[in-house]
């Protein structure tokens, strides 16, 4: 099972430190080299996933995200990104949610969630979260969510959403404007021969969460299914 090649590490390095098109196209067989071990390494992971879970994604090459930016509203930002990234799709309307990788030097991450979900999604989640956030906070407080990832994460408005008082119960829940965890690792633990299996692992903690917000967002304030 193939591991993250130290080589690719050293790329991405290099890439930080000359962020520009002819440093990119001199070294142009070293991001080909890079790119290929990140493929099987996302293949890998895939067919790791696909024991546990229903994933979208036709191939880890599918999967990956495009190392060039997007500049064409930033002209002045560095044309690269110094990091390799990809996304896991569950697939069909009954599982929501998606698993996120992140390879970089001294700043690989895995782990995923909702990250920013429609304003009708996020309405939905909030309404379900105000009439009975139990089922949350139960997979939350779970000993491998914690073990794995310590807390929920993401983006919270500062007091409450419109149309919900500061002071419920499950304000902590309701301001979230998105939902997701993420487990670090350092670089020695990326380049394991084990670390597709410990990425594995890490999103099989996540599988809680997932399908307990997969729950909230097929089915309506009565628990009758959406779908």
């Amino acid at each position: 099972m193939p591991g993250i090649a130290r080589t690719t590490l050293t790329f991405l390095r290099d890439l930080k430190k000359h962020n520009d098109r002819d440093w990119f196209n001199a070294n142009n067989d070293r991001y080909k080299a890079a790119h290929a071990d990140v493929i099987a390494f996302a293949d890998a992971v895939l067919a790791l996933l696909r024991k546990h879970d229903d994933i979208e994604a036709a191939s880890g090459k599918r999967s990956l995200f495009r190392i060039h930016r997007d500049n064409r509203f930033h002209p002045n930002r560095p044309p690269y990104k110094t990091w390799f990234s990809g996304h896991f799709r569950r697939a069909t309307e009954a599982r929501r949610g998606g698993y996120y990788f992140h390879l970089e030097p001294g700043n690989t991450h895995v782990g995923g969630g909702f990250y920013q979900p429609n304003s009708s999604d996020l309405s939905h989640i909030r309404s379900h979260l105000a009439q009975d956030p139990e089922p949350l906070r139960q997979v939350l407080a779970a000993r491998s969510f914690r073990e794995t990832f310590r807390e929920l994460l993401g983006e919270q408005v500062k007091t409450a959403p419109r149309g919900y008082p500061r002071d419920h119960p499950a304000i902590d829940l309701i301001r979230y404007k998105s939902l997701f965890a993420m487990r670090s690792f350092t670089d020695a633990e990326s380049l394991s021969p084990d670390f597709p299996f410990v990425f594995d692992q890490t999103l099989r903690a996540l599988r809680p969460f997932l399908d307990c917000m997969s729950a909230i967002l097929t089915t309506d304030l009565n628990g009758e299914s959406l779908l």
